[in-house]
Parts: C-alpha cells; structure tokens; sequence
C-alpha cells in the first residue's frame, strides 16, 4: 500500500488517514507531496481524479479522501476493529465522525491547521460555538470513557478529531476539564508525537495556513 500525503506541519487531512496505519501498525508506504506546487499536482493528477490528499493506493484499488481510506483500511485490514463494537456506540461513532467531516467550517477556516506555530487568533462566533460543540462532545465521551478514547479503545471517530487536538494546542483554546483531558491524551499519543517530529523537520511555509499573530 502507498499512502500520499501533504506537509505534516499543515495537512490535517493527510494526519486523518496516516493515524488508521500508525495506531494499528499496518505496512504503508508513505510518500510526502510538499502542497500546492506544480509537482504535487502533477503527481496526483496520474493517481486520482481530485489531485488532492490523502490518497492511498493498494495494488488496483485507489482510494481518495480521509474518511473513505479509513473505512476501506477497516474493511480490508481491520475486520471491523476501527469502530466500536457495540451497534449503538458504532452509529453514534459514525455520526460524530460525519460532524467532523461535512462541518465545523468556521472552526476549520479560522484555526487552521499549523502544528510548528503557537498563535492568537480573534474568533468569530461562529468559530466559538464550533469549539463549545467539540467541547461538549468530548467531555460526554470522557464521562462514558474516563481516561479512555472517545469510545474506550482507539477508533476512526478519534483520528477524525485528532487535528483538532492539534488546533486547540496551537491557538491556545481553553476547555473543560474532561475534553482537556482528552487533548491531552491526543497529544500525548506516540502517533502524534510521531507525527510532530517529523512536521518538525519540515521548512515548507504555506501562507495561506499561517494565520493570527504569534504568542511569545
């Protein structure tokens, strides 16, 4: 399997779907496109019809966006094991997993991903009462699961809020207690660690990415 990816220190897409492999320690060849330059395009536009990332390709199967590379690695790799066991926690894992997916745009556009920066931004409060859902949602899963993943073992609901940890730390977001908590075992994670190491090597500036004003 090879598994294209963007910059680490931006991409949170890409940190989406390397998560499946690295927290099941699954073989995938991982290939770095540095983004929006002529060779990302040119490369990605001979594997898949979108010419973005993450895409993964195993054998003459490819594979395009975050969540379906997930659910494909699941099914293929997994027997079932990136979503809890349980039917009711399984649909709740999906829909929570779906949020994170088609929403949370304010959030997205205004935090976004910059994993090397620690920044203030002025939030609006659209971006405010995405952060208070997250909130939400997290402690509720911390109070069913102290201590624990969003549904006790690690799932693809946890690698779809991954990045956020990662906003939260970088724009110094305040939380409650139990999602803190949560942040906190997020970033602690040795895949995360493992994925900031290597963000931190990179020298790549996009523009774009890097916004508010940096704290000291």
């Amino acid at each position: 399997m090879k598994l294209y990816i963007g910059n680490q220190n931006y991409s949170s897409w890409s940190l989406r779907a390397w998560l499946i492999f690295a927290q099941n320690n699954l073989d995938v060849e991982v290939e770095k496109l540095t983004l929006f330059t002529p060779e990302f395009y040119q490369t990605l536009l001979e594997i898949t019809p979108t010419a973005k990332v993450p895409t993964l390709v195993d054998s003459n199967v490819t594979t395009w966006d975050s969540l379906a590379i997930m659910e494909y690695v699941n099914e293929q790799y997994l027997d079932g094991r990136g979503w809890p066991e349980s039917p009711s926690e399984r649909a709740k894992a999906r829909a929570l997993a779906s949020e994170m997916h088609s929403g949370f745009m304010a959030l997205r556009n205004e935090l976004p991903m910059n994993c090397r920066a620690r920044r203030h931004v002025e939030l609006s409060e659209s971006a405010l009462a995405d952060i208070q859902r997250i909130d939400a949602m997290w402690s509720e899963q911390m109070h069913l699961f102290p201590e624990q993943w969003l549904f006790g073992e690690w799932s693809i609901a946890d690698a779809m809020y991954a990045p956020v940890a990662l906003r939260f730390r970088t724009y110094g977001v305040k939380l409650s207690e139990p999602a803190q908590r949560y942040q906190e075992k997020v970033l602690s994670s040795a895949a995360i660690l493992r994925w900031l190491a290597e963000a931190s090597s990179e020298s790549d500036i996009v523009a774009e990415d890097e916004a508010g004003v940096e704290v000291e």
